[in-house]
């Protein structure tokens, strides 16, 4: 965990959250799956004037009910309870009622009649023989609010099928005009400012469109008691604008890091004019190199302070007005350049930066790193002043009198050896703070291209498994990568990336495995058509690259094994 002491912005507590409960009531139309949604009050306290599905807060009565609802062998207590104030919310605010008779008859209009929307739900229902069908209720997803809001709550969206012969009525008092929408159409509508719903509704409504009936929908949440997902999003600004975010989404860690109690202050624009801070000892500048390869651009970065100096590793490709931005966000004091490999958009730009401090009467930064191996192609050919070792430690460090007291200020670099991209690769973790410096060995939104003869991909592999033990041990919880923004942002994610990332090259050499067999007479460019048929056309022949990686590990695997 980073340090406090080093976030960009005041602690504060985030607003508790409240236990709630969503049901999407649905229905098969005659254009497909129909979602039942109704209007906020324009005075609500929350999400006013926004379409939603019909839900509210749970109440200490909804979990004392359970004997006055059916349910499943295997739904959770607390599952029972939401799904009972589900159906109550149902009713209160649009008169549906998921209820049925001893005989398993369902709840009718007669039976809606017959009761009291403002009165005592699970009483009535119990004078008028009506068991609650939480049975047929399931678990879709589970939301948090986000933490920037000043109203929080704890929210189940859980799905069930619309009752037969039953027709909703807003109450006219929360909700307001109730309308049958398919997916598609509700964010369409959004889109055209013509039906405005908030982030989590949005997210769910993706996650439904590719699923045609109301049997698909519940089949696939019958399948397990869990949820499909659950979130607390987190938001940015990106172009002038509030932007949210889901977990698996690629700006997520980074706003973690930045602004870890919900804060939203961090711009997401890239851009290459400015340094961009995500901590007070941690500073990122993107190069003006955008690509196929390199995205938004290289990922330069100072690690350090005024008072330490800084440390700038990979400065990027040797482009005068980079390096004199890097130069100048460092206050010209860099006490060190590292590079984490050679590739042609990362060394280059040690030297002109090693010079143009020197020019300007500083000590002259070493460059440091490891040298190209034989197998480099010549624009990636490097030499560093000094070698690295592995498990060396680059250590920044200030001593100051501060109000009578003295105060230390450590950054502390741990140098792991991960060859596999190129043979000359490293990262680096900073130790005081949980942070993984990853180069290009872990990407943020794409995996790195492993390319022979300098790229190996069981030293990939095996580098992998190095750098889960670094991040289990340094208690590593982002990654900051040479392309794309910080990863990370939940307890285990750093080592949840880097396993996921393991099992994909592994499920990538599966598939290869099998074309091959397939296609024993085939080549590498036939081969990637099959193998690598879940990518663009157009990125085949960089994905040919980590094909022949993977190729030349199957033949030596097997000429061990025979």
């Amino acid at each position: 965990m980073s340090r406090p002491n080093q976030h960009l912005h005041p602690a504060r507590t985030p607003a508790p959250t409240r236990p709630a409960a969503t049901v999407l009531l649905l229905r098969d139309g005659a254009a497909g799956l129909e979602i039942l949604m109704t209007r906020r009050s324009m005075t609500a306290s929350f999400a006013p004037g926004a379409y939603v599905f019909p839900g509210g807060g749970v109440d200490a009565l909804d979990a004392r009910s359970h004997a006055q609802a059916s349910r499943r062998s295997i739904q959770s207590e607390l599952h029972l309870t939401q799904a009972i104030a589900a159906i109550r919310e149902s009713f209160e605010e649009l008169g549906v009622l998921l209820a049925h008779h001893a005989d398993g008859s369902p709840a009718s209009q007669h039976d809606i009649a017959a009761l009291d929307r403002s009165a005592p739900f699970v009483s009535q229902c119990q004078a008028q023989g009506l068991t609650l069908a939480a049975h047929e209720v399931f678990v879709l997803a589970h939301w948090i609010t986000d933490r920037d809001l000043p109203r929080r709550f704890d929210v189940p969206f859980l799905v069930a099928r619309m009752p037969e012969g039953q027709t909703p009525v807003a109450d006219e008092a929360e909700q307001f005009e109730p309308v049958w929408v398919r997916p598609a159409d509700a964010l369409a509508r959004h889109a055209a400012g013509e039906f405005f719903i908030i982030f989590p509704t949005i997210r769910t409504l993706e996650r439904l469109l590719d699923h045609a009936t109301v049997d698909a929908v519940l089949q696939m949440c019958a399948a397990t008691e869990q949820p499909l997902w659950t979130s607390c999003p987190r938001a940015g600004m990106l172009a002038g604008r509030e932007a949210r975010y889901m977990e698996h989404e690629q700006p997520y860690g980074e706003l973690a890091l930045v602004c870890p109690d919900g804060q939203i202050e961090h711009a997401l624009d890239w851009q290459t004019e400015q340094p961009v801070a995500l901590l007070k000892n941690v500073m990122r500048l993107t190069a003006p190199n955008p690509g196929v390869m390199t995205g938004p651009g290289t990922n330069s970065y100072l690690v350090g302070d005024p008072d330490t100096g800084y440390i700038a590793i990979d400065p990027g490709p040797a482009d005068p007005d980079h390096i004199d931005k890097l130069w100048r966000a460092a206050g010209g004091d860099i006490r060190m350049i590292v590079c984490t490999h050679s590739h042609a958009d990362h060394s280059p730009g040690a030297k002109p930066l090693q010079m143009l401090c020197e020019q300007h009467g500083k000590a002259t930064p070493p460059i440091l790193g490891l040298p190209s191996a034989p197998t480099a192609r010549t624009a990636s050919e490097f030499t560093p002043d000094r070698s690295l070792l592995n498990n060396e430690l680059l250590t920044l460090t200030s001593c100051r009198l501060e109000v009578d007291l003295a105060f230390k200020s450590n950054h502390t670099l741990q140098v792991i050896h991960t060859p596999g991209h190129a043979a000359n690769h490293l990262c680096l973790v900073l130790q005081e703070d949980g942070l993984l410096f990853s180069g290009d060995h872990i990407l943020n939104g794409s995996t790195t291209v492993i390319d022979p003869p300098d790229g190996d991909m069981t030293a990939y592999l095996e580098s992998l498994d190095r750098l889960t033990q670094a991040c289990a041990e340094q208690h590593v919880d982002f990654i900051l990568p040479a392309h794309g923004y910080v990863m990370g942002g939940y307890e285990g994610e750093a080592l949840q990336a880097i396993a996921h990332l393991k099992a994909h090259r592994l499920k990538r050499e599966a598939k290869i495995i099998k074309v091959m067999q397939a296609q024993p007479q085939g080549t590498l460019d036939t081969w990637v058509q099959s193998a690598y048929d879940d990518v663009p056309p157009r990125l085949w022949p960089v994905a040919k690259r980590s094909l022949m990686a993977h190729v030349a590990r199957i033949e030596s695997e097997m000429l061990l094994g025979s």
